[in-house]
């Protein structure tokens, strides 16, 4: 018994902390290429933000979150990714609507969602901030209009706190 509890904490250990690290998963940019998700985190922090064509609040957050984009860049240097994870019927569907909004941020395409199922997603949209190392520091779900300034705030206070360091 004591073997078996021993296991089931380091299974919850192991998941736990995986949990916390941004995967080592691919997906396809924009441009078809396939890239690891881990590429993109290059010392910036990145807000990940899951959506489909089917989800309108997804597009609202993501449309909300490009308005406010360039006051935002004023302020902090960082990364957003869109993840669809629209299966690969909707692929070119996903890429028009992102193309037809005119996003000013990375888009990426999860068709078989090894990314959304590596980071426990389990509705869109859900967004994460991650920072400059890897590290998921905050996570979202949902969306209702203002939301998005909570994932800002949290670049804002990894910013600050790279200050405090140096």
């Amino acid at each position: 018994m004591k073997k078996i509890i021993a296991l089931l904490c380091l299974a919850f250990a192991v998941s736990f902390a995986s949990a916390q690290q941004l995967p080592d998963v691919n997906v396809e940019n924009a441009q078809g290429k396939v890239v690891s998700i881990r590429s993109f985190a290059q010392g910036k922090p990145m807000i990940i933000s899951y959506w489909s064509i089917a989800c309108k609040p997804c597009i609202q957050e993501l449309n909300a979150i490009n308005d406010a984009l360039a006051d935002w860049r004023s302020e902090a240097e960082f990364e957003v990714i869109a993840v669809s994870v629209d299966d690969a019927r909707l692929k070119a569907s996903a890429k028009a609507v992102a193309n037809s909004r005119g996003w000013e941020f990375i888009c990426v395409y999860d068709e078989n969602q090894a990314l959304k199922r590596a980071m426990n997603v389990s509705l869109t949209p859900q967004s994460f901030v991650v920072d400059g190392e890897g590290n998921i520091i905050f996570s979202h779900s949902g969306y209702t209009p203002g939301s998005e300034q909570l994932l800002f705030d949290k670049i804002v206070e990894l910013k600050k706190g790279q200050k405090k360091k140096k």
